[in-house]
């Protein structure tokens, strides 16, 4: 059984004249996920926006490195099983769906 503790994502975009850095940092405690998102253009303060999640809403769910190993093995094997569909964080933050 494997469960993400925590991960880290930042993007940095070299933009003239206001660059843009944005960061998602995920934490996983005893009720669920904290997702905290930072958004960062030129100067300007940052803004932060924060989710919450609780255990049951996040059953099942498949962040971006379990995602990729599970396409590996879906490749392997040639097959995709009908109804594929997993809990996710999109680009957002917010819990959406993926589907295979």
């Amino acid at each position: 059984q494997l469960e993400t503790l925590e991960q880290e994502e930042q993007e940095c975009l070299e933009l003239r004249p206001h660059p843009t850095e944005k960061s998602t940092h995920m934490v996983s405690h005893q009720h669920g996920m904290t997702v905290t998102k930072t958004l960062q253009e030129g100067e300007a303060e940052p803004q932060c926006q924060s989710f919450s999640y609780s255990q049951a809403e996040l059953r099942g769910l498949l962040l971006e490195g379990a995602s990729l190993l599970l396409l590996r093995v879906l490749a392997r094997r040639h097959t995709v099983p009908p109804g594929l569909i997993f809990p996710a964080i999109d680009t957002e933050g917010r819990l959406c769906t993926s589907s295979y």
